[in-house]
């Protein structure tokens, strides 16, 4: 079932806050009386037999496409998409960049987390890796509940191309690169902040000259960015061998931004990386 997705903001008059201020009682029913749901979304949930559990999807539309019963949208995905997550401002990101026409608008579909460090990663050999949850390692049926279950239900339930693409940073980050190189027809654009590319060993990027080899023939898009502090070497390496083995209907980028840390780079990281890959046709880059 499908339900706005909400969230409530005080709307407090000058009066009120002034009563605020005087330490008035029974202000709590004044303010109350003068709130509204803001609402920025939609919601719905999916019980996923490739995962074994329920999964709350959070989808934000961009202004027009209630308008435009005709109009057909790409669609966004991102993991770490709840509402305590990273949906929010991800969504405003969107919001103000197409609204300020240096983004196409695109369907956001933000994924819920509930055990966010099985779904993110890949199986691994190292006993360190394993001891960061429970259980680890289950990105390949993470990924087929995106390529079986959601993608098809949000092909369902809106009106979309046939284009998409995924977000993540950290852990969602790795398995987005996970997924590049591992089933890359399965998204069109790649976007990945301070991925968590020391995952086993770096067994990844042991691997990529290989998978970069057998990228399908279409053109795929892959942007990541590395911080200060969140394993740049790493992220370097990585961008080496694309440097290398990258074919040219590869299209990536590398973005440095050693002024940002593991714990701020995903705004500034997706507020370049969208102007750069979703750039309105007619536009130069940034």
């Amino acid at each position: 079932m499908k339900r706005k997705f909400l969230i409530s903001f005080a709307s407090v008059s000058c009066s009120c806050y002034a009563l605020l201020l005087l330490g008035v009682p029974h202000v709590d029913a004044v303010v109350a009386e003068n709130t509204a749901p803001l609402v920025v979304g939609e919601t719905f949930t999916i019980d996923s037999k490739a995962v074994a559990e329920a999964r709350r999807i959070n989808v934000y539309l961009p202004p027009g496409y209630a308008q435009s019963p005709d109009a057909k949208l790409p669609v966004l995905y991102m993991p770490d998409g709840g509402v305590s997550e990273d949906f929010v401002h991800v969504a405003g990101l969107v919001q103000v960049l197409t609204g300020n026409g240096t983004m196409r608008p695109f369907l956001l579909v933000g994924i819920e987390n509930t055990q966010r460090r099985r779904d993110m990663t890949g199986p691994t050999e190292s006993e360190k890796d394993k001891k960061i949850a429970p259980k680890v390692g289950q990105s390949a049926a993470f990924r087929k509940f995106l390529r079986d279950e959601l993608m098809p239900e949000v092909k369902r339930r809106y009106r979309t191309t046939n284009e998409s693409a995924i977000v993540g940073e950290s852990l969602a980050g790795l398995f987005v690169i996970e997924t590049f190189l591992l089933e890359p027809n399965l998204f069109d654009t790649y976007l990945a902040f301070d991925p968590s590319l020391w995952w086993n060993g770096q067994a990844l990027i042991g691997r990529a000259a290989d998978s970069l080899h057998n990228l399908p023939e279409s053109e795929k898009t892959l942007y990541f960015a590395s911080s200060s502090d969140g394993t740049p070497e790493i992220t370097e390496s990585f961008a080496e061998v694309l440097r290398k083995e990258a074919p040219v209907r590869l299209r990536w980028h590398y973005e440095k931004m050693p002024e940002e840390k593991h714990s701020t780079i995903y705004h500034p990281a997706a507020l370049k990386a969208f102007r750069a890959v979703f750039k309105p046709s007619g536009k130069t880059g940034e």
